[in-house]
């Protein structure tokens, strides 16, 4: 099964339909908004002078956020038409920065130990068949000392939305919409894979990279699945649950020296 074209195309569909959606607020962000989120804002820190490689980047918002604050950054995304609109909002924003369209794993025969930081955010391994391939990529692309911050939805709360917790060789083949409160009826096929928190963090220790911690949280940041409700300012936890949930866990990691 050719996974890449099936997904590469999903995001392609999907590129147009969020940068003209409410919850990515392209005009916000062209005003100077930031679409950088509590936790990353919290767990990274300043990045001033700093390299960032923003692997699976989509079209760049948080690319260009962390960009904003001062960061020289690299995002890497196999949609081309995402990687268009990425390039043509840095032209627009007079931002700095590099955009490549390249999958994951693809991106390995670029990768170079020069980054200081390699980030990922929401919703983005499930796209990837093979977390030690998608380790080995982010130790190429660190300094010695560079760290990764990772910040995913909790696998518990995948299960809780129907999808497998442990992996599985074969893809999930599906057809669905997207998150975006103007995704409607607007239906992509899909090609994903489920990971254990343990697959995640055995792949990142494999590959030489320490981990410095690995935190859970009961809340989501946006309305990413059905019943989930706003208790607080932008944090969504599940309603009528027991006992509280995972739904978001981060992971910070540092490049061991070889």
């Amino acid at each position: 099964m050719d996974y890449l074209s099936i997904n590469r195309n999903a995001w392609d569909t999907r590129t147009g339909i969020h940068v003209e959606s409410e919850m990515y607020d392209m005009d916000g962000f062209l005003k100077g908004a930031s679409s950088l989120k509590e936790i990353e804002l919290a767990e990274v820190g300043d990045v001033r002078g700093k390299t960032l490689l923003h692997l699976q980047c989509h079209f760049g918002l948080d690319t260009l956020s962390w960009a904003r604050k001062g960061a020289r950054v690299t995002g890497v995304d196999l949609s081309p038409e995402a990687i268009k609109k990425a390039i043509e909002l840095k032209k627009s924003t007079s931002l700095p920065g590099e955009f490549i369209c390249s999958d994951v794993y693809g991106y390995e025969r670029l990768a170079t130990p020069t980054h200081d930081l390699v980030f990922a955010s929401y919703g983005v391994l499930n796209w990837l068949p093979d977390l030690d391939r998608w380790a080995r990529v982010i130790a190429k692309s660190l300094k010695v000392g560079g760290h990764v911050h990772l910040i995913e939805f909790h696998p518990a709360f995948e299960l809780h939305c129907g999808d497998a917790y442990f992996s599985h060789k074969e893809p999930e083949v599906s057809e669905a919409g997207t998150y975006t409160e103007n995704g409607d009826g607007q239906m992509v096929e899909m090609a994903t894979w489920s990971h254990p928190l343990s697959e995640v963090i055995n792949a990142l220790i494999g590959n030489g990279i320490a981990i410095d911690h690995l935190n859970e949280f009961p809340f989501c940041l946006h309305r990413s699945a059905e019943g989930l409700e706003e208790r607080e300012n932008g944090r969504f936890y599940l309603k009528d649950a027991e006992h509280a949930m995972p739904l978001l866990y981060s992971v910070k990691g540092t490049r061991k020296g070889d």
